[in-house]
């Protein structure tokens, strides 16, 4: 998973309306219900059956922090998908995107190109259109490199060319993410 895919992935979990379980037995059992058994629980985790129900049942209070984080990340994961999908449905079609980053642009202009540009610190909002082709790209299984040609795109848009009032042959490339965030 790249910068981008776990940015929108934390972008979707902050779309959450209430919170999801905080305790292990709340999380278990929240698992155990979208999942339907104990071993497809297991296999998500990579422990055994028998853990997960003893963690269900409160036999054991205390997973080791690797299991821990595997937890709640399958509760966050799965936790309010209606909602989630309700706000990229909005920023896709009305909304748009703000994106948040610190990386290094290359850029290719006519008279001359360099990939050895300097890091530069962006918040920019995209139009939804970009948006709306980041979250298709993503469900069709996009490479990082895919979801970071789309930003670079809509980045070199509004922000290097200014809607077409400068820079009008500059080509813009993301090079090295130090920092990505996004919201909508």
């Amino acid at each position: 998973m790249g910068d981008i895919d776990e940015a929108l992935d934390r972008a979707g979990r902050e779309a959450f309306t209430r919170q999801p379980p905080t305790t292990l037995k709340g999380q278990v059992s929240y698992l155990m219900k979208q999942m339907k058994t104990a071993r497809a629980v297991a296999a998500e985790l990579g422990i055994t059956a028998d853990s997960v129900n003893r963690y269900r049942r409160g036999a054991r209070k205390h997973p080791p922090q690797h299991v821990q984080d595997r937890i709640d990340d399958a509760v966050r994961s799965r936790w309010q998908p209606l909602i989630r999908k309700r706000r990229r449905q909005k920023a896709a079609a009305t909304d748009g995107i703000t994106v948040e980053t610190r990386a290094r642009f290359g850029y290719t202009a006519p008279v001359g190109t360099t990939d050895d540009g300097r890091f530069r610190r962006l918040t920019v909002h995209l139009p939804p259109e970009y948006a709306r082709r980041l979250f298709e790209a993503r469900e069709q299984g996009a490479g990082d490199q895919q979801l970071r040609d789309i930003v670079a795109e809509g980045l070199q848009e509004v922000y290097f060319r200014d809607g077409g009032r400068r820079a009008a042959g500059l080509e813009v490339v993301l090079n090295d993410i130090d920092y990505f965030d996004v919201s909508f």
